[in-house]
């Protein structure tokens, strides 16, 4: 048995006093309150992370690789763990901040499951990609350069084995003024239903906004289809949070 502590659970208060305006990196402080910050940041995470095990379930092969790309704490990571049956398959967290690859091997270790995990501290548009049957980007691309996401998508469209998939959960836009507000403001009323104050808010998304792009559902659907995959469809959706599910034909 592992003598490893879980890494401590702490409140997110990073936003919740007056600060100079920085742009959001995910640094040692953003890890240590990540669990916190997620879970109250964005709608229907708390569902989805148990559907990604379920979609592993589904749609694993035998003999191929699986992987969390920005992998983060790895709560994406060992969901695909308990989801994959077969004992020759290769589980691989990706992830290029030291601070959450250090926490995220603490909670592998944690976990009550015997299928290896490998966790490398790399850039994931560069780190090797094949004969993979699931692909988690969990809110990931978003963060990726518009620029860089179709060549992204592109080489994890032909690492996909026919029958394989690719999990992408986004925070999206919308094409409508009108419907863009009415989203943004359900989405400021769910932080705020969970505790989050107006300065936090405020100052939250002041940080995101230059390193977080978001995109239309219409945007995604077309460069996945770009990319390789046969079918893209929309498994979940909370407001202007999706997860999608693209498909490459048998």
């Amino acid at each position: 048995m592992s003598n490893k502590k879980a890494p401590e659970q702490v409140t997110d208060r990073l936003f919740a006093t007056e600060r100079n305006p920085e742009d959001f990196r995910f640094d040692a402080s953003v890890a240590r309150v990540f669990p916190d910050m997620i879970r109250r940041s964005v709608p229907g995470y708390t569902t989805i992370i148990p559907m990604i095990e379920v979609i592993t379930e589904q749609y694993v092969q035998p003999g191929t690789h699986c992987y969390d790309l920005g992998c983060s704490l790895g709560a994406s990571t060992l969901a695909m763990r308990h989801g994959i049956p077969h004992p020759d398959c290769t589980l691989v967290g990706v992830d290029n901040s030291e601070a959450m690859i250090e926490r995220c091997e603490h909670y592998v270790a944690l976990d009550d499951h015997d299928l290896p995990v490998t966790l490398r501290c790399e850039d994931i548009l560069t780190t090797e990609l094949s004969t993979a049957s699931v692909t988690t980007l969990n809110f990931t691309l978003q963060f990726v350069p518009p620029a860089e996401r179709l060549s992204l998508l592109t080489r994890i469209g032909q690492a996909t084995v026919p029958g394989g998939v690719l999990i992408l959960s986004e925070k999206i836009r919308f094409g409508s003024d009108t419907e863009q507000a009415v989203q943004t403001h359900l989405h400021h009323e769910f932080k705020r239903a969970n505790g989050y104050s107006d300065l936090e808010i405020s100052q939250k998304r002041a940080a995101i906004e230059n390193v977080m792009i978001p995109e239309t559902l219409a945007d995604h659907k077309a460069r996945l289809e770009q990319a390789g995959f046969d079918q893209v469809l929309v498994w979940y959706q909370c407001f202007n949070f999706v997860s999608m599910l693209a498909i490459k034909a048998p």
